[in-house]
């Protein structure tokens, strides 16, 4: 895994923004998009391609497709915000076991500001008051912040 991550870079591993270097909370991605999609429907239905049933394949891409694009529109936007350089720290959130996942947190310490996002395909399907509600514990480590709750879909990109 050291030498996917650090030598070949194919890898990232990815902790909850706040999380100590050493938490066991650990989650890795595949850095590469095309990667990415051919670990997920080619390799994974190698034995559909191998015998050449593309309309098969075809119909799991269109039923998973909607799933599947979930994180790379989150990391679309996650390095879209990293580009605008108004935080000390970015990532993601999530709480033992998962609970509580957040898809974009940032953090401006000179500001005392919270920024916090769910990302969704479909704009109907952001729910701010779920967001609020799975923001509770990070927003009491960050007494005295403002926080801004956003909603973050295809319509804004």
């Amino acid at each position: 895994m050291d030498r996917l991550e650090h030598e070949f870079n194919l890898i990232t591993k990815v902790r909850p923004i706040l999380a100590k270097p050493g938490s066991h909370s650990v989650k890795y991605r595949i850095n590469d998009n095309f990667l990415n999609f051919w670990f997920r429907f080619v390799y994974k239905y190698r034995s559909t391609v191998e015998i050449g049933n593309m309309e098969y394949l075809k119909e799991i891409i269109k039923r998973d497709y909607t799933t599947y694009s979930g994180p790379i529109f989150e990391k679309y936007f996650m390095e879209k915000i990293k580009e605008e350089k108004k935080f000390s720290a970015l990532g993601t959130y999530w709480e033992k076991g998962n609970q509580n996942e957040i898809d974009i947190v940032g953090i401006n310490e000179m500001e005392k500001r919270l920024f916090i996002a769910e990302v969704k395909r479909k704009k109907g399907n952001i729910s701010i008051p779920s967001l609020k509600d799975k923001a509770k514990k990070l927003q009491a480590q960050h007494k005295g912040y403002q926080t801004e709750y956003h909603g973050l879909s295809l319509e804004a990109m």
